[in-house]
């Protein structure tokens, strides 16, 4: 394995990715095989996940060289699956997701980065600025192409928040009133922005979107203020026999819906439907994709929703309740992923 290490490492050093991805998916083999340490009973299974982790970060990077974005952020999931805690991990996910044009959820992994290097014992506030205008960079980015809907982030500190909602909707009318189809404020979480913390030490924002078609908002408004999070066209994807109607739904509505979810997402660290509301939203969208039988798209998906549950400790406290609900959800992935059925939290959460 080192031999193998150490020949993947020259290669990219001489900049010939391609080789030196064989050489890095050869080690992960070689990994899953045993060879990860000399002697697995005196082995901490983190030293494994964290040099399997690297090994992954490995090949992220020269995918990104070889212009194989899909391909790299596949291996940018698994690499924050097996190493949760490392900012890096996070922020070449950001490039990857920035690389495909997703730049609302370029935009989440650069917010996650940024909180996991602040939480760092050693961080340095250059870094941290840096990865604040990366963040900064990509909500703008995501913001500048979208035409379906509009957004105001009013601060919010410990007044009232339905008075602070409805101050923010007479804002929102008068600086955006063509996308007055639709407004609505999100009441599950308290959103942040990439500003620099002596100027606006731990300032939190309320975000209010506004739509131009007023279905789609509507539906959006469903899903954000919703305990539990339950995806438009649910019903679509319990009846086999309509994929006509769930490829026109998805086409129609469903994308921007999702591009709408990812938005919010992209401000929002700790959300009060629970810590595994995102996850939630990302095993729904995973439903809908594979009822459109598309396959690929809901394994790269899935492998997301295992990357966003393992850093949830990481990030926020997890009551033993909501670890139960965590550890179960990550079982029901694997299980997804591998073809498997069977009675577990994603199955009841779906039946509720």
């Amino acid at each position: 394995l080192l031999v193998v290490l150490r020949e993947g490492s020259a290669r990219c050093r001489q900049r010939d990715f391609a080789a030196a991805a064989a050489r890095f998916s050869t080690a992960l083999e070689l990994c899953s095989k045993g060879f990860a340490t000399e002697d697995p009973l005196k082995s901490s299974p983190d030293d494994i996940s964290r040099l399997a982790s690297w090994i992954e970060s490995k090949l992220v990077i020269c995918y990104l060289k070889l212009g194989q974005p899909g391909l790299a952020l596949h291996h940018s999931h698994r690499s924050i699956i097996q190493n949760p805690s490392h900012f890096c991990n996070h922020l070449r996910q950001a490039a990857c997701f920035r690389c495909l044009h997703r730049y609302s959820e370029a935009a989440r992994s650069a917010m996650v980065a940024q909180c996991l290097y602040i939480l760092a014992e050693d961080a340095e506030l250059e870094t941290s600025d840096l990865l604040q205008l990366y963040w900064q960079a990509m909500t703008e980015e995501a913001l500048s192409g979208e035409v379906s809907f509009c957004v105001l982030y009013t601060p919010f500190e410990k007044e009232d928040k339905a008075d602070k909602i409805k101050e923010a909707h007479k804002t929102f009318a008068e600086k955006h009133p063509d996308y007055m189809q639709h407004i609505f404020t999100d009441p599950h979480g308290i959103h942040l922005l990439p500003e620099k913390a002596e100027s606006h030490p731990g300032q939190q924002y309320l975000l209010t979107m506004g739509f131009r078609n007023k279905e789609i908002g509507k539906t959006v408004e469903k899903f954000v203020t919703r305990k539990l999070p339950v995806f438009p066209g649910q019903k679509i994807t319990f009846s086999p026999s309509m994929e006509e109607e769930a490829e026109t739904f998805w086409q129609n509505t469903g994308e921007r819906i999702v591009a709408a979810m990812a938005f919010i997402g992209s401000t929002k660290i700790k959300d009060e439907r629970g810590p595994c509301a995102q996850a939630i939203e990302q095993f729904h969208h995973a439903s809908l994709l594979s009822h459109l039988q598309r396959g690929e798209e809901q394994a790269q998906v899935m492998t997301q929703a295992m990357a966003e549950l393992a850093t949830v400790p990481y990030l926020q406290r997890v009551s033993q309740e909501d670890d139960k609900l965590l550890q179960s959800l990550m079982a029901d992935a694997m299980d997804i992923m591998a073809g498997r059925t069977g009675e577990r939290a994603w199955t009841k959460i779906r039946k509720v």
